[in-house]
């Protein structure tokens, strides 16, 4: 008895498995695959940093472009904050009105004075700290700390303090006058004393902030200099002076703006300076800053139009201020 062996006939070269898909049809299909996710990465690589970025920008719009143009229309109107819906167009006039105003001219002088004031001592100070603490000191991280404290604590906290300090009768600042024969002052109602007050909260502030700035610039500056002055026979102070501040200039230029920048908006201290509390600057208007006339024309005065003309004098202001810092920082790098 034979025995019979069916064997399936072996499947024709280049051909697919019984029942599969051909396989011209599967290299297609992975192509299309490929194809399509080639075009999704593409539409990431090309979208995905805008959708990063877009956050930014939708606040920004909101908070920023929307306020600042809103302003710029509100101040060619005359609008009452009881009534801000209704305007009635004024053109220029807020702007030629303020310009008249000898309470402008005030604020505007004491915002320089009191700027330099502050500005010019905060910065000496913060260089020095900064060479200080750019040796090996022990616990360099605790003094650091130290240094940034005054800027995280609250500006009430702290212009409330510095009331205290200078308080007419019981101020220490009186008491330790006191104890030298010197004659008390009165801080808060003499036009001079009371600007370098406003100043001191600000240079305490702020010193600590620029003074790491300073730091992390000198730690960026290569040993390589400092050895070789070394070697000139350059001592730590000639090294200081031909080494370290021609390395600084870009940042200090950077303090200076920024620096600059701040005390033009100052409001915060002057307001809570004051002891009756006003956006007056003192009885006589004599520590008076721009950003507490803007204050006391929008919100005391309800005249909404008068301080959006304010507000854009300010930010003129300060575009002036930026575009002097564009030109000196080219000059500094075309030098350099």
């Amino acid at each position: 008895m034979t025995t019979r062996h069916d064997t399936a006939a072996p499947p024709a070269k280049g051909g697919a498995a019984p029942g599969g898909p051909p396989r011209d049809a599967v290299v297609a299909d992975a192509a299309k695959k490929r194809a399509r996710l080639s075009r999704r990465w593409q539409r990431d690589l090309r979208w995905s940093p805008y959708a990063f970025v877009s956050p930014f920008f939708l606040l920004f719009a909101a908070f920023g472009l929307f306020p600042l143009l809103y302003t710029g229309w509100a101040s060619l109107h005359t609008v009452e904050l009881t009534a801000p819906t209704e305007m009635e167009w004024a053109g220029l006039d807020n702007f030629t009105r303020i310009f008249d105003d000898d309470f402008f001219w005030n604020a505007a002088q004491n915002t320089l004075t009191i700027g330099i004031i502050s500005t010019v001592p905060q910065l000496l100070m913060a260089m020095g700290l900064a060479h200080i603490l750019n040796y090996k000191l022990r616990g360099s991280t605790f003094y650091r700390v130290v240094m940034l404290a005054p800027y995280a604590t609250s500006i009430a906290a702290a212009s409330l303090v510095f009331v205290l300090l200078f308080g007419r009768d019981y101020g220490m600042i009186n008491w330790a006058l006191d104890l030298v024969g010197l004659d008390k002052v009165d801080w808060q109602s003499d036009k001079w004393p009371s600007q370098i007050a406003v100043s001191s909260i600000v240079i305490w502030r702020w010193t600590g902030y620029n003074a790491l700035i300073y730091l992390a610039a000198m730690q960026a500056i290569p040993q390589d200099l400092y050895e070789s002055a070394a070697l000139d026979g350059a001592s730590r102070w000639r090294q200081f002076i031909h080494v370290t501040l021609p390395q600084l200039r870009p940042t200090i230029l950077f303090t200076v703006v920024v620096s600059t920048i701040g005390a033009s908006q100052l409001f915060g201290e002057p307001l809570l300076f004051d002891a009756n509390k006003g956006a007056s600057g003192g009885s006589q208007h004599q520590f008076q800053t721009l950003g507490l006339y803007l204050y006391e024309q929008g919100w005391i005065n309800q005249h909404l139009g008068r301080a959006s003309a304010i507000a854009w004098t300010m930010f003129l202001i300060l575009i002036v201020i930026g575009l002097v810092n564009y030109v000196i920082s080219r000059r500094l790098r075309a030098s350099s």
